[in-house]
C-alpha cells in the first residue's frame, strides 16, 4: 500500500515541476503586471507553487481601527505594481508563489461578528456587563476557535504537499493555526516577531483569541522554543513582566532601545546580529505591518509613532537568511487602508518573505 502512494506522489511532483517550467518559459517577467487575479500576475496555480499563502480576512477582535479583514484584498490588488527582481534572490519568482483569494463566507462572518464585538467593547468601556454582551463574547470566542482550527487543518495540508506555508491577514490573531501546525513539524522552531506591540495580553477585552493576545496564546499553548520581538513601542505592565519572567523564551528589542544604541554609536547591523543570535536554526517570521514606521502603513488598525523603516526591516530579514537560518513559515498581518500605499507596502513585504523563505530552504538557487 505504501508503494503506490509514494509512486503517485513522485509522479505528481514531477508533473508539477514540468508544468511550472512551461509556465516560466511562456511568462514575460519584464512585461506589465497581469490582472489575472493572482499575486503580481504570476502564472502559477496553487499545486505548482513552492510557497502557498492563505488569505484570512478576519478582524473581529480588533480594539481600535477596523479594516484589516480587507488586507488580503488590498495586497492582492496592489501587487500588480511590483517588479519581479529580488535584490538577494535572483529569479525568485520562478519558484512559484500562490496567494489564495479570500473566502467570501469568512469575510461576511467577520463583518457580522465585528458589529457584535463592537457592542461588547462599548459595553465594557461603559463599565457595564449585560447578558447580550456575555452571549456575544461566547459567540466570538467560538467563531475564532473555529477559524484557527480551519487554518490549522489547511496548513497541515499545505505542509503535507511539501510546500512552504504563509498567512496573509487579517488581524494578528489569524496565524495561530499555522504556527501550531508548523511547530508540530519543527519542534525547535523559534519566532521572530516584527511589531509595535508585544501581543502578550491575556484574553484582551474578554476575547480569548484577541489580536492583542496572539503570542500569549502561542507561548502558553505551544512548545515554541523562543520568541524574539523587534520594534516594540506600545505595551502594558502585564506584558512586560511576562516577557521578563522567562528570559530563556522571550527576548524583546524595544524601538527606543534600538534607537538609543544607535545614538550611542552602535551600528544597526550589529544590533541585527544580536537579534539573530537569539534565534534557533529554524525560524517563523511574524510581520505585523505596524512594526514599520506608520508613514508606511497609515491605515493599519493600531498605528504607533516610531518603528522600522522599510530598509531596516528588509536588512533584518536578509540577515536572518544569510546567517544560514531556515524560514519555515511566515505571516503578514494588519494591512488596512488603501491599495495604493498600505497594500503596496504589504505586498512588497509578503513577496520578500516568500522569496527569502524559499531561498533559505533551497527551493531556488
Amino acid at each position: 500500500m505504501i508503494g503506490p502512494k509514494v509512486g503517485k506522489r513522485i509522479i505528481s511532483q514531477y508533473g508539477q515541476k514540468v508544468t511550472r517550467a512551461k509556465r516560466i518559459q511562456h511568462f514575460n517577467p519584464n512585461g506589465v503586471g497581469l490582472r489575472n487575479g493572482r499575486f503580481i500576475g504570476l502564472p502559477f496555480h496553487e499545486e505548482e507553487a513552492e510557497v502557498v499563502i492563505q488569505s484570512i480576512p478576519w478582524d473581529v477582535t480588533v480594539s481600535y481601527g477596523a479594516g484589516t479583514a480587507l488586507g488580503p484584498e488590498l495586497v492582492l490588488e496592489a501587487s500588480g505594481q511590483l517588479d519581479l527582481e529580488d535584490p538577494v534572490v535572483a529569479h525568485a519568482w520562478e519558484m512559484g508563489l500562490y496567494v489564495r483569494p479570500s473566502s467570501p463566507d469568512m469575510s461576511q462572518l467577520s463583518a457580522t461578528l465585528r458589529v457584535k464585538a463592537e457592542f461588547h467593547i462599548e459595553t465594557l468601556e461603559a463599565g457595564l456587563r449585560t447578558d447580550r454582551s456575555i452571549a456575544i463574547l461566547e459567540e466570538v470566542n467560538q467563531a475564532c476557535t473555529d477559524v484557527h482550527r480551519e487554518v490549522y487543518l489547511s496548513s497541515k495540508s499545505i505542509l503535507a504537499k511539501g510546500q512552504i506555508p504563509g498567512i496573509l491577514g487579517g488581524d494578528h490573531s489569524t496565524p495561530f493555526g499555522l504556527i501550531k501546525a508548523l511547530v508540530e513539524d519543527h519542534p525547535e522552531m523559534g519566532i521572530l516577531q516584527i511589531d509595535a506591540h508585544m501581543d502578550l495580553r491575556r484574553a484582551y477585552e474578554g476575547f480569548t483569541w484577541s489580536h492583542a493576545s496572539i503570542f500569549y496564546n502561542v507561548m502558553n499553548e505551544l512548545p515554541v522554543s523562543h520568541l524574539v520581538q523587534v520594534g516594540i513601542r506600545d505595551y502594558c505592565e502585564e506584558e512586560w513582566l511576562l516577557a521578563g519572567s522567562d528570559p530563556d523564551r522571550f527576548t524583546v528589542y524595544r524601538d527606543r532601545d534600538i534607537r538609543q544604541s544607535q545614538f550611542e554609536g552602535q551600528p544597526l547591523s550589529s544590533i541585527w546580529e544580536d537579534v539573530i543570535h537569539h534565534l534557533p536554526q529554524e525560524v517563523y517570521i511574524s510581520f505585523d505591518i505596524d512594526g514599520l514606521d506608520p508613514s508606511l502603513c497609515p491605515g493599519t488598525g493600531t498605528p504607533v509613532p516610531g518603528g522600522l523603516s522599510f530598509a531596516e526591516a528588509n536588512a533584518l530579514l536578509d540577515m536572518v537568511v544569510l546567517s544560514g537560518r531556515k524560514i519555515v513559515g511566515f505571516d503578514v498581518c494588519e494591512v488596512a487602508g488603501n491599495v495604493d500605499w498600505d497594500g503596496n507596502v504589504g505586498a512588497r513585504i509578503l513577496f520578500r518573505l516568500a522569496n527569502l523563505a524559499g531561498y533559505s530552504q533551497g527551493r531556488i538557487s
